[in-house]
């Protein structure tokens, strides 16, 4: 069996070791030794893109923001659903992220990052909403920590609270739809979403495709027409 490769690190802003590594043709993104995604494990990635884009009606010219760049598979999948004349953003809070991307990974999906339709925004993704303005995007993917209570970076906390939410509600157009990665249940979040005007749903979502269950969830709102 061939050792693992630690490719390279950086520091996230509250301080955390994150890594990227591989090991026998799969990579893998870290936080302090903890794995947090791999290109071996992709179905809900993959799932988030899906559910997010799944328009009442198709928009001619979706304008979609990614929030969390990760292994790219969330934004491979989005620009196969969206069509050529697509607004593709992506927010990535470390730059290291987007030039391992570029540099380690091109021939996984860092290519893309160079495809027409998309722009990178090198930072926070709440910052990346709050400057887009009023009803700006179709869609919004959010896979920036482990769920609303399990917080990669402290400074998510924003996303998740009453103003976040509002925030992101205010951000889609009617009918637009946000959808959320979470690695476990988080009943209480529904309620939150709807009470800000969101039709919000939990969705079951497999860790990889031969998963006996569905281990983590996928929270999804559509903003209400009014």
């Amino acid at each position: 069996m061939k050792p693992t490769r630690n490719i390279a690190e950086t520091r996230t802003p509250d301080g955390a070791r994150f890594s990227l590594h591989e090991h026998e043709g799969e990579y893998s993104l870290k936080l302090n030794g903890s794995q947090l995604m791999s290109s071996g494990w992709t179905v809900s990635e993959v799932m988030l893109a899906d559910v997010a884009c799944q328009f009442r009606k198709r928009p001619a010219a979706p304008r979609v923001l990614v929030g969390g760049l990760g292994l790219g598979f969330s934004l491979k999948r989005v620009l196969e659903l969206v069509g050529d004349k697509a607004e593709v953003w992506v927010a990535e809070l470390l730059p290291e992220v987007i030039e391992w991307n570029q540099q380690f990974l091109a021939d996984l999906n860092g290519a893309l990052l160079g495809d027409k339709r998309v722009n990178v925004f090198a930072g926070d993704v709440y910052d990346c909403i709050e400057q887009s303005g009023q009803a700006y995007y179709d869609a919004i993917l959010l896979d920036v920590d482990n769920g609303p209570a399990a917080l990669v970076q402290a400074g998510n906390a924003r996303l998740y609270s009453q103003q976040g939410l509002v925030l992101i509600c205010e951000s889609l157009r009617p009918d637009g739809r946000v959808a959320f990665w979470s690695a476990d249940p988080e009943p209480g979040f529904l309620r939150q979403m709807r009470k800000v005007g969101f039709s919000a749903e939990e969705i079951e979502a497999k860790t990889h495709e031969r998963a006996k269950r569905a281990a983590n969830r996928i929270y999804v709102g559509e903003r209400r027409a009014t």
